[in-house]
């Protein structure tokens, strides 16, 4: 990939955001529900396997492409791929571990509500700088210069 790492922070921050907002605010809205839907989750191990499996492969190419660690919202993007990596470990090679420790999160509703609200505001400054227009910047004027003239000084 030959695009600039500000360019590949973009790219990530347009998905990343949007998805975070969406999957936190729905997860809040829902809260009631989440515990069945752990349980069901739970109950079917091929349900795991095969979504860690997917975790796991997303979190190893955010990591692979976005090795930037200069700015906010690259640090942020960096972050998240090794964090998208690690549940996606957990998930797919440690799933007993991995639901206990979402049942204890579950457990605990207030704080489990308070870190998506944190996410969810992550997600809409990811979205912000993803979507945002780039200002453009002013060219120098030894670009703008033909190319056989002299340099005046």
């Amino acid at each position: 990939m030959d695009a600039s790492p500000q360019a590949r922070t973009r790219l990530l921050s347009r998905a990343l955001g949007p998805f975070l907002v969406i999957v936190d605010a729905t997860a809040v809205a829902r809260a009631s529900d989440m515990q069945t839907l752990l349980s069901q989750f739970e109950a079917n191990s091929l349900w795991t396997w095969v979504t860690g499996a997917f975790i796991l492969l997303f979190g190893l190419i955010v990591v692979a492409v976005h090795q930037y660690w200069h700015g906010a919202a690259a640090i942020i993007v960096s972050l998240l791929g090794w964090m998208i990596t690690l549940r996606g470990l957990l998930l797919f090679a440690f799933p007993q571990t991995f639901v206990s420790v979402a049942n204890s999160m579950i457990g605990a509703k207030a704080w489990w509500v308070a870190a998506c609200v944190v996410f969810a505001v992550v997600g809409l400054y990811l979205t912000y700088v993803g979507w945002a227009p780039v200002p453009n910047r002013p060219k120098s004027r030894a670009a703008d210069a033909a190319p056989d003239l002299p340099q005046a000084a």
